[in-house]
């Protein structure tokens, strides 16, 4: 396989920019940085642009065709939180340069009737078939084999799942502690105390890093209890407190606030986000009506609350990750989409009080360091090249991670449309 040297670039190796200026990618990986140009090597001149790691949505629900199209956007990693791309049903993703790699929790842990079964009613209750399962040609139906739903009720019930969702491969343990206030479903039955303590004990003993879906203040104090190691949800429901800041900075928990989707939740669309002609260009009609869509469950919150628990969680020195919490392509789930959704939270995240370096970092190195990722989320010898190559300097302007010129994953660059 020809050597690709990619020069003159303004390099951000996933925590902070680099003096080189040149990489050098051989087959799958990243050789060497700020070293020779090999005689044999085929030159990418990166004049005026900056060289990023592929970038990494640490909250989504996905597919191989929203996989797709999240790679377009140099999304180059997916970290779905609830589905079936588990270690045993991602063979057609692991090797397919032409989309983004994924890691799985497979289904969280959840009461029968808890969260999230009050999002399948509407347009789906009289369907049978969940809205990322395949129906076209039966493949679908085999990727639900053996897939584990685990709820639970007692602790010796999280327990018993911990191991199944371990062999059925599960990259990580996803814990919903979700009474329904949020999404306009309030009584919702709800994992107790001791039913979380005793499924991330038992997590922990199996060496799986456990997360959480935390929509409230409540929510959040009985994961960090647990000894969670992330939340994958901001709380909304009310404004921060130290009491609760300084609980989380305590307990080592990342959190991945998914500003977009609270947002969504309070009938917030992204429909100006989607007036970019650099998202626009890349998206097909079902994706631009999702984009100006919405959740709208929970208008009585406020954003400039949620920016400010953000800014003050990062303060704190919370470890913050990039996460969207996009799903499929329906106005009703609105304001996110694959891989461009990823931009936004970053823009989000900045003017949430988040330097534009400290809001990259969220989304390469520090989900790399935090999911166990250590082949990936920098610029770095011997790590995957997995690369972003966009114009300008987005270390001072976030919007110019929008000004794509070139995706590579595993070192084969995408054929950009």
């Amino acid at each position: 396989m020809t050597k690709t040297a990619i020069i003159n670039a303004r390099i951000f190796d996933g925590e902070r920019l680099l003096e080189a200026s040149t990489v050098v990618v051989d087959g799958t990986d990243i050789v060497s940085v700020g070293g020779g140009i090999p005689s044999d090597a085929r030159i990418v001149d990166a004049a005026g642009g900056t060289l990023l790691p592929g970038l990494i949505d640490s909250h989504v629900h996905t597919s191989v065709e929203a996989l797709e199209l999240a790679l377009t956007f140099g999304v180059t990693t997916e970290l779905e939180m609830q589905g079936i791309s588990t270690k045993n049903k991602r063979d057609h993703v692991t090797n397919n340069d032409r989309v983004a790699d994924v890691r799985s929790a497979g289904f969280g842990i959840t009461p029968p009737g808890g969260h999230p079964s009050e999002l399948m009613g509407g347009d789906h209750e009289d369907n049978d078939q969940a809205p990322w399962e395949d129906a076209g040609d039966g493949e679908g139906a085999s990727l639900w084999d053996d897939v584990v739903m685990p709820f639970s009720t007692t602790p010796e019930e999280a327990v018993a799942f911990i191991p199944k969702l371990a062999e059925t491969g599960s990259d990580y343990i996803k814990f919903m502690i979700d009474d329904g206030t949020v999404e306009g479903a309030p009584g919702l039955p709800l994992l107790g105390d001791d039913v979380v303590m005793a499924g991330v004990t038992e997590a922990h003993r199996h060496q799986l890093l456990t997360v959480a879906h935390t929509l409230t203040v409540d929510a959040t104090l009985t994961a960090v209890n647990a000894g969670i190691d992330g939340l994958v949800h901001l709380f909304m429901d009310q404004p921060h407190t130290p009491a609760i800041i300084d609980q989380v900075a305590a307990s080592g928990a990342f959190v991945v606030p998914c500003i977009v989707l609270n947002a969504s939740m309070m009938g917030i669309t992204a429909a100006e986000f989607a007036a970019d002609p650099r998202v626009g260009s890349k998206l097909d009609e079902a994706w631009i009506a999702t984009l100006h869509g919405s959740y709208n469950k929970y208008p009585q919150g406020n954003l400039g609350d949620v920016l400010a628990s953000v800014r003050a969680l990062h303060e704190a020195g919370v470890d913050i990750l990039v996460g969207t919490d996009v799903s499929f392509p329906l106005p009703i789930l609105g304001g996110m989409a694959h891989g461009a959704s990823v931009h936004h939270e970053l823009q989000l995240l900045v003017r949430a009080g988040l330097s534009p370096l400290e809001a990259l970092r969220a989304a390469t190195a520090t989900p790399a360091r935090r999911f166990g990722l250590d082949d990936r989320g920098r610029i770095q010898e011997g790590r995957r090249a997995d690369l972003l190559l966009v114009d300008g300097d987005p270390t001072a302007n976030i919007s110019d991670t929008l000004n794509i010129r070139q995706v590579w994953r595993r070192g084969t660059a995408l054929t950009q449309n």
